[in-house]
This record gives structure tokens, sequence and C-alpha cells, in this order.
């Protein structure tokens, strides 16, 4: 049975790694402030969980296509790592987009298949 759930969770992987490489496009944040605005983002559709988020940054640091450091918050109290989007990332989010976008294309034609013939 894993085989079969295999591809979803890639997928899933895959597209949280794109919205965490876009949300970093607009500057550094924090993990609880990229959750914040992707779920903000989309209307509360998508809710960022702890167990999926910061694995996703983890790996996304390991790949060199975000870098982190600790740094003092707004309010100066307190550290927060701070996530900012590399070169390699920003390459990668492109790549990632274009597949993302040829997804969702194939999947719309087999959906909405009148809507081709428009």
């Amino acid at each position: 049975m894993a085989k079969k759930e295999q591809p979803r969770a890639n997928l899933l992987q895959g597209t949280l790694d794109m919205l965490v490489l876009r949300t970093l496009l607009y500057g550094p944040a924090h993990g609880h402030e990229i959750g914040k605005h992707i779920q903000r983002t989309t209307n509360d559709f998508l809710q960022m969980q702890h167990g999926s988020l910061y694995p996703a940054l983890h790996r996304l640091e390991e790949r060199g296509w975000v870098t982190a450091k600790w740094e003092k918050g707004p309010n100066q109290n307190r550290e927060f790592k701070y996530y900012r989007l590399t070169e390699k990332g920003r390459k990668q989010l492109l790549v990632e987009e274009s597949q993302w976008k040829q997804m969702a294309e194939a999947v719309a034609r087999v959906m909405w298949p009148a809507a081709e013939e428009s």
C-alpha cells in the first residue's frame, strides 16, 4: 500500500515546497509567518501543520534552495529562524511553477473538456 501512496505524497510534498519557495519570494520569513501567509492567501483552505511545514523547510535548506539564520524578531524579545530564498531556490521555483502549470492544465482538460472546445 505504501507504493500507491508514494506518488501522492511526492505530489503533496512538491506542492508544499513550491508554496514555501513562492512565499519566500516576497522576502525573509520565519516558519510561523510562512504558514500564516499560505493560510491567509488561500482563504484558510490550506492550513499549515508544523509536522509538514518544518520538515519541508529543513528539506529545502538541505537542498540549498533556502538558507536559514537565527535572528531577533521585530519586538527584539525573542529569536526566530528566518528563511531566505537562494538563487538556486529561485531557479527551482521556476521549474516547480512550470510543472505545476502543466499538471493543472492536463487535469483541467480531463475535468472540463468543453472549455477546450470553446
